[in-house]
């Protein structure tokens, strides 16, 4: 158990690394991206673990795919919304 907690929260931190080295211009601070990769891989590896009780494998798919989706609810837009008005 504790080999999968801390698998999944390296997993977690590097993923979000990585992901606010590629993204920053659409990212918010990295003291909000590292700590929401670390903990949704960890709620990842928590769910499948409960749902599943799978190997290593199994456990640290669930923990990355629950972490890059917690992850890619921090993104902003690229650009600037286009609002066009009623009248145009």
């Amino acid at each position: 158990m504790l080999l999968e907690a801390l698998s999944s929260a390296i997993l977690g931190l590097a993923l979000a690394w990585a992901a606010y080295h590629r993204l920053s211009h659409r990212l918010p601070a990295p003291a909000l991206v590292l700590p929401t990769g670390v903990a949704g891989a960890l709620f990842g590896a928590f769910v499948m673990n409960t749902a599943l009780d799978g190997n290593l494998l199994t456990i640290l798919i669930g923990a990355v795919i629950v972490s890059v989706a917690s992850l890619s609810l921090l993104l902003r837009p690229a650009g600037r919304l286009r609002r066009h008005s009623a009248t145009a």
